[in-house]
């Protein structure tokens, strides 16, 4: 059992990862949303629906980890850090943002 839980986790994690670089891709060409700078708080859904999807897998993988006795999904985490409305004014644009986590993925 521990064995199918590891690769089901692989595998989420997998697919979690290739869609947030497909969504990375879009908003740095120019696709606003996936960042969530101009959302307003709606019973907190995203208005992006990539955003939602990356959460929803996200959460899921969070749980199986959990059920595996192994720490939270870091990168799920760290995009979710990085969503919201900038804190001032001078904030990068979410393209911007999307090219700078494309590197940082080594995804350039």
């Amino acid at each position: 059992m521990a064995k199918d839980l590891a690769l089901s986790i692989q595998a989420a994690e997998a697919d979690y990862t290739a869609t947030l670089i497909a969504a990375l891709r879009r908003c740095a060409a120019g696709t606003w949303g996936l960042f969530g700078h101009n959302d307003a708080p709606e019973g907190g859904r995203y208005k992006s629906a990539e955003a939602e999807k990356l959460r929803e897998l996200g959460e899921d993988i969070c749980a199986m980890r959990a059920r595996a006795g192994l720490d939270r999904f870091a990168l799920h985490d760290a995009f979710e850090a990085a969503r919201g409305r900038p804190g001032n004014s001078n904030a990068v644009g979410e393209p911007k943002q999307a090219k700078e986590w494309l590197a940082r993925l080594g995804q350039t």
